[in-house]
C-alpha cells in the first residue's frame, strides 16, 4: 500500500512538475569575511541557479494612489518543487516566458506532497 501510494505521489509530482515554464535565481544577503583583510562585508550569494519553477499572477489591479506615490497590487506566485528551501526576503529572479523579473520571497511557504507555494512581492531593495 506505502509503495502504492509513494508511485502516484511520484507521477502526481511529475505532472506537475510539466507546467513549470521559467527557471529561478535564488540571492541571499550574507556577511562574508574577506580573506586578506579579515573584513566582514555584506555580498549577495547565489545559492540556487537554473531551478525550473512556474510564475502565477493571480491578480494585478490598478495602480493603488497613496498620499507619496502609486503602489502597484498584484499577486505572485511562485511554484517550485517541495524539496527546494528559499529562505523568506530572499530575491528570486524568474524568466519566463521570455520576461524576467526580480521579486522578493515574502514569506513561509505552503508546502505539498507534490509541490511549494511562494507569495512574491515585486523586489525594490533589500531590507
Amino acid at each position: 500500500m506505502v509503495k502504492a501510494f509513494e508511485k502516484a505521489r511520484a507521477q502526481a509530482k511529475s505532472k506537475f512538475e510539466e507546467l513549470y515554464e521559467g527557471v529561478c535565481t535564488v540571492v541571499e544577503r550574507r556577511q562574508v569575511k574577506d580573506a586578506h583583510t579579515k573584513i566582514k562585508q555584506i555580498k549577495e550569494i547565489v545559492v540556487l541557479e537554473g531551478q525550473p519553477c512556474r510564475l502565477s499572477f493571480e491578480k494585478a489591479s490598478a495602480a493603488l494612489q497613496t498620499e507619496t506615490a502609486a503602489k502597484k497590487s498584484q499577486e505572485i506566485k511562485l511554484f517550485l518543487p517541495s524539496e527546494v528551501i528559499i529562505k523568506p526576503g530572499s530575491k528570486v529572479i524568474v524568466e519566463q516566458n521570455g520576461i524576467r523579473g526580480e521579486y522578493s520571497a515574502s514569506g513561509v511557504p505552503k508546502t505539498y506532497r507534490t509541490h511549494q507555494e511562494i507569495m512574491l512581492e515585486l523586489f525594490e531593495k533589500w531590507l
